[in-house]
């Protein structure tokens, strides 16, 4: 159960809320201050990263490992490495 709950913490989207309730608390915290164009500037650089990366995850699907004929990546855990006889 522990490790199902911790699974499902473990993503793109928990990372995301957890980043806006700290921003929301932090602008909260600022608002009213001197500083507080700074901290927004801040977060809007901030927002700007995520969203870039959040399209980036989209349409970019991770790489496929590829372990065989002149691959120079290092096999996964359990499997050989393939020799190929040239």
């Amino acid at each position: 159960m522990i490790w199902e709950m911790r699974r499902r913490l473990n993503t793109y989207t928990a990372y995301s809320i957890g980043c806006g309730v700290v921003w929301a608390a932090i602008l909260t915290g600022a608002r009213g201050k001197d500083n507080f164009d700074n901290i927004l500037l801040g977060f809007l650089g901030w927002v700007s990263g995520w969203t870039s990366a959040t399209i980036a995850r989209r349409v970019y699907p991770p790489p496929k490992a590829h372990v065989g004929r002149g691959s120079t990546t290092s096999p996964r855990r359990g499997q050989r490495r393939v020799r190929s006889e040239a």
